[in-house]
């Protein structure tokens, strides 16, 4: 099932996308996705129902997509986890998860616009598998992390290079307002066979800069939660980014950071694509 957040005639709906058209929840489920994902498998059967029964489309030109968990509780991100993106940068293969925070007010959805901020000009892409968890846990082992993963979707871990360097945590620097695009849709966990064995591509305009498969992980998806849960409370809606391959504009030469009047997009197998055009930020955004 391909789990969506959008807007239709000025009201924020969630549905299940089926084909070309989506499948708005009724009233008697959740309205929004964290709601959603917290109901558990009554909540998809009962969407697998209406879709099943013949329930009214709404077609998905006539839609906006939002990011499919606009305000996750959590969403953390997990550095240098491809040999060759540790290649690239110099850095040595970490001993454990390198884990960070990206603001959750930085989450955009699809065609939604990376702002190129006025302080900056050093705004990078890396396309990343990301995982939703479904399921509030803690002290999950490696082996049942997998019943805990509610669903995957495409991240953009949209970084400012030069404020990401100015301190370890890297928090600042990954946590610009629009700077963390997700979407277009979830796509749960039963219908990804093998998360670990996707196709990961990233385009910048025409241009392909990442090309990688998601086998060449370090730490996979359930490595990662079983990490996370020794210290902390997953809880549904929270969102794990899996790490970038290599092929950063930053290691280009002449570097490759974004620019206003491109585009990003990120492909991955089974999931769809990710496209956010890059703008410079508006003025209305400055100032208290």
């Amino acid at each position: 099932m391909k789990l969506v957040t959008f807007l239709s005639n000025g009201a924020c709906k969630i549905g299940a996308l089926v084909g070309d058209a989506i499948v708005a929840a009724d009233d008697s489920l959740p309205n929004d996705m964290i709601g959603f994902l917290t109901a558990g498998v009554e909540a998809r059967r009962a969407l697998q129902a209406l879709i099943d029964g013949g329930a009214p489309r709404l077609a998905l030109a006539d839609v906006t997509l939002l990011a499919p968990i606009p305000r996750p509780g959590k969403l953390l991100g997990i550095g240098l986890n491809y040999a060759d993106h540790i290649n690239e940068t110099g850095w040595e293969k970490p001993e454990y998860p390198t884990f960070f925070t990206k603001q959750s007010t930085c989450v955009i959805g699809p065609d939604a616009a990376i702002h190129i901020p006025p302080i900056s000009d050093k705004v990078d892409y890396e396309g990343e598998l990301a995982f939703v968890i479904g399921k509030r846990c803690k002290y999950v082992g490696v082996k049942n992390a997998r019943d805990v993963i509610a669903a995957y979707t495409i991240c953009n871990d949209v970084t400012v290079r030069d404020w990401q360097a100015r301190t370890p945590t890297w928090t600042l620097g990954k946590s610009f307002d629009s700077h963390g695009p997700l979407g277009p849709w979830l796509v749960t966990a039963d219908e990804i066979a093998d998360p670990h064995n996707l196709t990961l591509k990233t385009w910048v305009d025409d241009e392909l800069r990442q090309n990688a498969n998601t086998g060449e992980m370090i730490f996979n998806c359930y490595e990662m939660v079983a990490y996370l849960t020794q210290a902390m409370t997953l809880e549904p809606g929270d969102v794990i980014t899996t790490g970038t391959p290599a092929g950063v504009g930053v290691k280009m030469k002449p570097r490759g950071y974004l620019k206003p009047g491109q585009t990003v997009r990120i492909e991955i197998e089974g999931l769809g694509a990710l496209s956010n055009p890059v703008i410079t930020e508006p003025p209305e955004n400055h100032g208290a």
